[in-house]
């Protein structure tokens, strides 16, 4: 299953029963709401969803089973798990069902959004630019989709970190987010027609992805 999750860019981070207990805090704060939960099966799978969705936790919950029911499905969905997922498990699958749960807890009904000339999809596609698509690395794309995913929005810094850190065992320096964000704008101005960069420092704040005629507009 590990593999099978990794071969899609998916990196799982295994947690002990005590993290139902004591780590839940961890996954309300800013940025950690794009982490999905992944549940097997266990005894205590109904008490894990409780626990999760009772200390405040939005993130996506999908159960994985062994077999198809529809009665345990039913039940499993009431008590807060956004999806079920019957084996053969495919990270394929786990990826776009995941994407598709972010999306649409953060407004967004399709599998992309225009900003200006920029289209940022959310199925792991590098953004288009100028009719262009830009290749970014892994980390750039990670940092790139939770401005996207919050596109017109400020969102701190420590917000963006946590998305693309939060889980991590190694924790690079605090301006690692900075680096970052100045290698997407010099990508994003090179590809565009207008050379704007379309990311927006709001400072004391954080960043924002929008489009020039909405950059003096600070939401």
């Amino acid at each position: 299953m590990t593999s099978e999750l990794r071969s899609v860019g998916i990196e799982p981070q295994f947690v002990t029963e005590e993290f139902f207990v004591n780590g839940l805090a961890s996954l309300v704060q800013p940025g950690h709401e794009t982490r999905a939960v992944l549940l097997g099966e266990c005894n205590d799978l109904r008490q894990h969803i409780r626990a999760l969705r009772s200390a405040g936790c939005e993130n996506p919950i999908i159960v994985f089973r062994d077999f198809r029911n529809a009665q345990d499905t039913s039940e499993l969905l009431n008590l807060g798990a956004d999806d079920v997922i019957v084996s053969p498990i495919r990270g394929t699958e786990v990826l776009s069902r995941t994407n598709s749960i972010i999306r649409r807890f953060h407004g967004h009904a399709a599998d992309s959004v225009v900003v200006g000339e920029l289209t940022a999809f959310f199925d792991g596609r590098d953004p288009i630019v100028s009719g262009s698509r830009i290749k970014l690395s892994k980390r750039e794309h990670s940092v790139f989709q939770h401005l996207a995913l919050n596109s017109n929005k400020v969102i701190s810094k420590d917000a963006i970190y946590d998305a693309v850190y939060g889980a991590s065992i190694d924790q690079p320096f605090d301006k690692v987010i900075d680096v970052y964000i100045c290698k997407l704008r010099k990508k994003i101005a090179m590809a565009a027609d207008s050379g704007w960069q379309y990311i927006e420092t709001v400072h004391g704040r954080g960043y924002k992805l929008s489009s020039p005629e909405q950059m003096s507009q600070v939401i």
